[in-house]
């Protein structure tokens, strides 16, 4: 059971071209946002389609994948783990909730 826990998987496409980090010790970082779809009916009958934004962060090995070949508009699978955490901008305290990455799968050629 303990596999389960904090488990996130995602298929969805690329929204834009990765940001790419190299820290000082070498490791890489990369972010990204990725788009999933869900279509259903509503209440009166009406298909709706509605996009859900996802901000996705890799470190190391993954992150170097990334860098590589993942562009805006590619088709990826991904499996990590949702954080959160906060950070101060300008006296303002600001919050972030985002998947960190363990696998990627690239869907699209």
């Amino acid at each position: 059971m303990n596999a389960m826990k904090n488990r996130v998987q995602l298929i969805g496409n690329v929204g834009n071209d990765p940001e790419i980090k190299t820290l000082e010790n070498g490791r890489k970082l990369a972010h990204v946002t990725i788009a999933t779809n869900d279509k259903y009916t509503n209440d009166k009958g009406e298909k709706v389609e509605q996009t859900e934004w996802h901000r996705v962060t890799a470190w190391g090995k993954t992150a170097e994948i990334i860098e590589k070949y993942v562009v805006k508009g590619k088709e990826v699978a991904i499996e990590g783990k949702l954080t959160h955490r906060s950070y101060d901008k300008n006296g303002e305290k600001r919050y972030v909730t985002e998947v960190v990455v363990s696998e990627i799968l690239l869907l699209s050629k």
